[in-house]
């Protein structure tokens, strides 16, 4: 699939089984001229008939409907008319699973459905940003990636089930990974920490991740990757062998004592409309850790990071971007390497080797 004409509305199909949200979401759409609304559908059976009618760029899509449930139609969809995906969800703990099952099956990303700490005119900004990042993604990119981690998640399974090391049997060290990522990221991320050792530094990163699903995220990574992972928690210590990414709605923070980090998990605006904010994160790395870190900044749309990641470079810290050809959207790599940011420009599989190898020395 080509990058899409950004110069020409992007066409959306809503496929919800609420009449509310279908139309609080095809108001908003049609009324900014960056979109149209291809057509609104009650249930994948519509949505299907929508799709053999006209052309559409990017779906948004509910995952519980009457007929046929949203993972099993992304199925379908992926195999026989792959289109970009984006799933408005619920923030409840029982949908997250599933929610994060799509993304593994392809579906670009994730927005909760207006309600709690997110309203109708947040869900809405959050919507056009990841429609509009869904627009400038080489979306085959995404599921090639996901047919890719799937496959190993078969093969490690096995691997997994041998105890991994304690961490009292890993020797410390005041090295430090930091890592970003942004559209795309979920599946790039599982690339990464599947190819990170036991004996790995520490290892803090931020995704824009709306707030609930990241613990899920976590469980899911801490199951799939020989590293632990886990969502942060404030104050407790960075340990070797584990990864630690920010809460949704949350910034994270890496304070150092000693030779060992701490973390801060805190509120605080949003920085380039992200909390969390990969710039947060890069910049406390560069002020506490310096010349002992290195850093990785993923693919994503818009800016965040770009910035934290050349004070990083500044302090003496190791720098990686990734490359165009394997970033889903080669915004964030592409900001940070206009600005000097980068010491190296690398492929997505290449990158956990290179950081490993940076920190062992």
């Amino acid at each position: 699939m080509a990058v899409l004409n950004i110069n020409q509305p992007l066409r959306v199909l809503i496929v919800d089984d609420s009449a509310v949200v279908r139309e609080i979401l095809a108001q908003s759409l049609n009324s900014d001229p960056r979109f149209t609304v291809a057509g609104a559908a009650p249930d994948p059976y519509v949505a299907r008939e929508i799709l053999a009618r006209k052309t559409v760029d990017v779906i948004t899509l509910d995952l519980e409907m009457p007929r046929m449930d949203g993972l099993t139609f992304l199925r379908h969809l992926m195999k026989y008319f792959p289109i970009p995906v984006i799933v408005l969800s619920s923030l409840t703990d029982g949908r997250n699973a599933a929610s994060l099952e799509a993304l593994a099956l392809g579906a670009l990303d994730i927005i909760p459905k207006p309600g709690g700490s997110y309203s109708v005119a947040d869900s809405l900004e959050l919507l056009k940003e990841k429609l509009l990042a869904a627009g400038q993604s080489d979306f085959s990119k995404t599921r090639q990636q996901a047919q890719a981690n799937r496959a190993l998640a078969v093969k490690s399974t096995q691997r997994l089930v041998t105890p991994r090391p304690s961490l009292a049997r890993i020797a410390a060290t005041n090295k430090l990974i930091a890592v970003g990522a942004s559209t795309g990221g979920t599946i790039a991320l599982e690339t990464l920490f599947r190819s990170f050792t036991p004996d790995a530094p520490p290892t803090v990163c931020v995704i824009h991740m709306p707030e609930k699903f990241t613990a899920t995220y976590a469980d899911r990574l801490d199951s799939l990757c020989a590293v632990r992972v886990f969502e942060a928690k404030d104050g407790q210590m960075a340990e070797p062998g584990t990864v630690y990414l920010a809460p949704g709605n949350k910034h994270l923070l890496v304070r150092a004592r000693g030779k060992d980090y701490y973390l801060k998990v805190a509120d605080g605006p949003k920085v380039h409309h992200q909390r969390p904010a990969v710039d947060i994160l890069f910049r406390s790395v560069a002020e506490e850790a310096g010349q002992n870190t290195a850093a990785a900044l993923l693919t994503g749309m818009g800016k965040d990071g770009a910035a934290g990641l050349l004070q990083i470079r500044q302090a003496g810290g190791y720098t990686i971007a990734q490359d165009e050809a394997t970033s889903i959207v080669f915004g964030m790599p592409k900001e940070a390497i206009a600005l000097g940011a980068a010491a190296e420009v690398l492929a997505l599989e290449k990158i956990a080797l290179a950081l490993l190898a940076r920190t062992r020395l």
